[in-house]
């Protein structure tokens, strides 16, 4: 933020108690008359001095649940004639006019409604603060502006910093609505057949979009720039049943979609439900959120960047598990060694690990080089492992991992060995031949010794030549390690001098 920083007010600092409080004559609201204008010369003057003529909204909001101000919210926020109708143009990071700003300023002092940052970046700023207190940073000590201030008849003060800086959100990584997002969003869509968006394009005022596959591009087309996107599961075609379950007490969001097509949200309590049910009579559907932040619970969120791809909103939203789950894995990259703890060995054979708060997973024949019946006698519940990622797939919010991928790969040594006679140990029979284990180890590697391969005379069972658990010479005649398979004689092998 800028260096120079001035809380400028209309209350005489020689009309504070012992404990610094104003109790002086001066209300707390505007006059809408010559105090008013002064505060607007005194910024004026200290924009000029600044070199400033354009300003950028920051974080605006409108009067909500919980309303800035003593005076009462004006109709349209005060923001009448300065933007198109809708809000359009009044959002986070429009430039617009040092006289539009003046107005807005203005707005801010009546209490009206609209508040927001006005800044330059690292250059200047406006902050309405309450009870009329308003607080200009600049990067010039802008000496002739506070002159004219104080000949205004108002008293500026120098700060260390204003009070109404942005610090927004909880600390972490805010996920902007990139194409990761849009892609994920559309694999949910196809999974669900559509969601519900919700876009935050000020502070206290959302719009609805319920969306599908076939309106996904032309909702995302439509969006406020920088808004903060919340998408929720779909409405529910059930409206009866959700009017049913409305809470007995608090406040809770209700959203419904009209036969129209249009999305509306309300917040009610106990006492207005009579006259929702009213309004929703003939809905095609709707659902219930609570507003209750423990309770809150939308799918995922983001926010959007500016048309170059960098997320310069400063505003946050609340951080979904979906939401951690993607700032952990942009950290993540292939081919990177992790830690974890085993937490599941499932029934279908995928073994969960926990890598840091998040699940991944190593899928059966990412285990082991070598045979085994059961995941359990590779890994168990509990036990600490190290695995490489295979993947990070941002869309579906899926790691797989490798534990042999840091295992030496004892098949390429075999291939030494091609020609070669070794004994090995029989420990299957299957109806084209015999399945024989070529290393000294419970969990050897094994080879195929084809029907062909085991006698001189035609074999119609392999039972009828070898049993399980003999001990038989074999010559290895191939090995594959692509395909894992090697290839086994025992006819060769007993033609073969010295067997």
């Amino acid at each position: 933020m800028p260096h120079f920083v001035y809380r400028i007010t209309k209350y005489d600092p020689a009309d504070r108690n012992d404990h610094g409080h104003y109790v002086g004559v001066e209300q707390p609201t505007s006059d809408h008359g010559p105090v008013e204008e002064a505060y607007l010369r005194a910024v004026d003057a200290f924009a000029s001095a600044a070199g400033i003529d354009r300003l950028a909204i920051r974080e605006p909001q409108i009067a909500g649940a919980a309303r800035f101000g003593l005076e009462a919210a004006s109709e349209g926020d005060g923001l009448g004639g300065l933007f198109p109708s809708g809000l359009s143009g009044f959002h986070d990071g429009a430039e617009i006019s040092l006289l539009v700003g003046l107005e807005l300023v203005r707005a801010m002092l009546r209490g009206d409604g609209v508040w927001c940052r006005l800044e330059v970046e690292d250059r200047f700023a406006v902050h309405v603060g309450w009870d009329q207190y308003v607080y200009v940073s600049s990067d010039k000590p802008c000496e002739n502006a506070l002159e004219s201030t104080r000949a205004l008849g108002l008293f500026p003060e120098r700060l260390q910093a204003s009070p109404y800086e942005a610090d927004l959100g909880e600390p972490g990584v805010q996920r902007p609505a990139n194409e990761d997002f849009w892609a994920r969003l559309r694999w949910l869509i196809a999974s669900r057949q559509a969601v519900l968006l919700e876009e935050g394009y000020v502070d206290n005022a959302s719009r609805w979009h319920r969306v599908m596959g076939n309106t996904l591009d032309a909702v995302r087309a439509g969006l406020a720039p920088r808004a903060r996107l919340t998408v929720w599961p779909d409405l529910s075609a059930d409206v009866d049943a959700v009017l049913a379950a409305l809470s007995v007490e608090g406040l809770v969001e209700v959203v419904w979609e009209d036969e129209s097509g249009a999305i509306t949200s309300a917040v009610v309590d106990e006492t207005d439900h009579r006259a929702l049910a009213a309004h929703v009579t003939g809905a095609r559907a709707a659902a219930v959120l609570p507003l209750d932040a423990g309770l809150r619970r939308p799918l995922f969120t983001a926010v959007l960047p500016d048309s170059d791809g960098v997320l310069r909103a400063r505003w946050r939203t609340e951080q979904t598990p979906s939401d951690r789950d993607w700032a952990f894995l942009k950290k993540l990259r292939r081919g990177q060694i992790v830690t974890g703890v085993v937490t599941v060995i499932a029934d279908f054979g995928v073994t969960f690990v926990d890598i840091g708060g998040f699940t991944a997973m190593i899928n059966i024949p990412e285990l082991s080089w070598r045979h085994f019946d059961h995941p359990s006698d590779v890994v168990a519940v509990g036990q600490e492992i190290a695995a490489e990622v295979l993947d990070v797939d941002m869309v579906r919010e899926r790691v797989p991992l490798s534990l042999k991928a840091l295992q030496a790969d004892p098949m390429p040594l075999f291939i030494q060995q091609v020609g070669q006679v070794v004994t090995g140990v029989v420990t299957r029979l299957v109806p084209f031949g015999a399945f024989v284990r070529v290393e000294e180890r419970e969990d050897g590697l094994e080879g195929l010794v084809h029907s062909a391969e085991l006698s001189e005379e035609p074999v119609t069972d392999p039972e009828d030549v070898i049993q399980i658990g003999d001990h038989l010479p074999v010559k290895i005649l191939d090995v594959d390690p692509t395909r894992r398979r090697i290839t086994l004689s025992r006819l060769q092998a007993l033609a073969h001098p010295g067997a």
